[in-house]
């Protein structure tokens, strides 16, 4: 059975510090990066999702994990509510199912490649 810890931070910009902790110092098999980012008046939101999306990719791509970025950059909390809560669109249920998709697959991959090609393979 797996165990999914919960590690919640003040802001959206705290997330990748957070996630790269994780892993760092676990075996974790994937991560879930949850949050919403309200917009306002000023290009701040943008520039604080866009970073925050940045980032947790270069640590997937860095650590061979899969992040699973579900910061969601909305305008209004009604949107926020909508696209977190809907009857149409869920985005925890569509992290949830992405995250076990992807651990299953990097357990394919992993039993396939279990070591990484050396530098004098390229």
């Amino acid at each position: 059975t797996a165990s999914v810890p919960l590690y919640r931070v003040p802001g959206a910009y705290e997330i990748p510090v957070c996630a790269e902790y994780v892993l760092q110092y676990t075996n974790a098999d994937v991560i879930i990066a949850l949050g919403v980012v309200i917009r306002g008046e000023t290009a701040h939101a943008d520039l604080i999702t866009q970073s925050v999306s940045d980032e947790l990719q270069r640590m997937s791509t860095r650590h061979l994990t899969p992040v699973i970025n579900m910061v969601l950059l909305v305008n209004n909390e009604n949107d926020a509510r909508a696209r977190v809560f809907g009857d149409q669109m869920n985005r925890g249920v569509e992290a949830a199912r992405a995250a076990l998709n992807m651990a299953e697959l990097f357990t394919k991959l992993h039993t396939a490649y279990p070591t990484p090609r050396s530098s004098e393979d390229e």
